[in-house]
């Protein structure tokens, strides 16, 4: 498991975390299917979180999930944590966790990181 504070953008479903679910957006549809943009958060920090299909209805604000090779990656200009095609969410309870809102993941500026091509680094915390 991954802190959420710790989480970088790749193209990698490398990302094993467990969260509470803050807020819900109502869903949106989006092709043959629908999503829903969510804001979650651990001791450590918050990031939004896009469910898909189901998930929009499987999920409420105070459960708390644990998402498995997850990827946190740009999706229309914005940073978000999301299941994927290879990724697995579950609800492992719900109303009883420790967490912070700031810093919020999704909410900072990425940018190349000269010692490594293949990822991304923070450069600057973009105002909510």
């Amino acid at each position: 498991m991954v802190s959420l504070k710790d989480i970088v953008p790749a193209a990698q479903n490398n990302v094993s975390a467990q969260f509470i679910l803050l807020e819900k957006d109502n869903p949106v549809k989006e092709g043959p299917g629908k999503t829903c943009l969510t804001l979650v958060a651990d001791e450590t920090a918050s990031v939004h979180f896009q469910l898909w299909g189901t998930e929009c209805d499987a999920f409420e604000p105070g459960d708390i999930i644990r998402l498995t090779n997850g990827i946190f990656c740009c999706v229309r200009n914005k940073f978000v944590l999301r299941a994927g095609k290879r990724g697995m969410t579950e609800k492992v309870g719900e109303f009883s966790m420790v967490f912070v809102e700031t810093p919020n993941m999704s909410n900072i500026q990425w940018g190349p990181n000269p010692s490594n091509f293949r990822t991304l680094k923070q450069e600057n915390v973009i105002a909510p």
